[in-house]
């Protein structure tokens, strides 16, 4: 085991780059302690325990310090709290250091599920809150901003800017609620408004049996690429429209082929491994 006299022997470090083998064997080795280090203390960020962390750090440093300035009776006594106060702060620091556990093992995403994209959780709640309110008829129009942007109809709804989920996409559209009228305006994967108007088509050749929902989520596929979805409130039919189409009578199955095929275009690749190891930023 190491102590502080090796570590300030040159004839130690020089033994370490003997071979360019052993050079690089120690290189790892300081690599991936040097990344348990910083993950572990990315998972203690904000905790109680982190604070003690520090302390000890603290504590560390003096007791360097005593060593190299020769105050041996300091450093004695500070070994001897070091010793046994990792015993005191296990017992007295138990639930916080579980907690810290359990987070660093959701940090690292090793033997965790594979997070969904953006567009994949997008698609979910939007199959989700449909396959709820079309069966029941409760009426629906939401629109998802692609690349012109809806700003000008956003104007006209209630700012709501929240997490996309079917639960609220159901809740927001069940009728006599104050936020049921007009249309939901999806922007960066986020609800953005409700209760917008969007503007009616003028095509003559409309049948008279689609609503205002229908024809204005029409007259907006016809000015813009938006994405469009509707739930028919006297049928419980699901359409779309985009690009100028309008395709109605859609299944579940169907309305979320329709989803696939615009939003993902290709088959999202996997995490390697390693990017799952690192954690890091994922939509959802």
């Amino acid at each position: 085991m190491l102590n502080l006299n090796q570590l300030l022997d040159v004839n130690y470090w020089s033994s370490l780059l003997v071979s360019p083998w052993t050079a690089l064997l120690h290189l790892v080795d300081i690599t991936l302690v040097s990344y348990l280090i910083y993950r572990f203390s990315k998972a203690l960020a904000g905790t109680k325990i982190m604070t003690l962390v520090r302390g000890v750090f603290l504590f560390l440093f003096f007791q360097i310090l005593a060593t190299l300035l020769g105050l041996q009776t300091i450093s004695w006594l500070m070994n001897q709290v070091i010793t046994y106060g990792v015993i005191a702060g296990v017992v007295i620091f138990a639930p916080e250091i579980r907690t810290s556990l359990e987070k660093l093992g959701r940090t690292t995403q090793l033997f965790a599920r594979v997070e969904l994209s953006a567009e994949e959780a997008l698609i979910q709640a939007f199959v989700k809150s449909v396959s709820y309110m079309a069966p029941r008829k409760i009426g629906a129009l939401v629109a998802v901003e692609r690349a012109q942007t809806l700003r000008e109809y956003c104007s006209t709804g209630i700012q709501l800017d929240a997490d996309v989920s079917s639960e609220l996409l159901i809740n927001i559209f069940i009728p006599n609620t104050p936020l049921h009228d007009g249309a939901v305006i999806i922007q960066e994967n986020r609800i953005a408004v409700s209760c917008a108007y969007l503007p009616l088509t003028e095509s003559a050749g409309i049948s008279k049996e689609f609503g205002t929902r229908h024809r204005a989520a029409i007259g907006l596929a016809e000015v813009s690429d938006a994405f469009v979805f509707i739930v028919s409130e006297e049928t419980g039919s699901i359409s779309v429209a985009y690009n100028g189409l309008f395709k109605h009578g859609l299944s579940i199955e169907d309305f979320e082929e329709e989803l696939r095929r615009l939003f993902i275009p290709e088959e999202v690749n996997r995490k390697s491994w390693f990017s799952r190891l690192g954690g890091g930023k994922n939509a959802r």
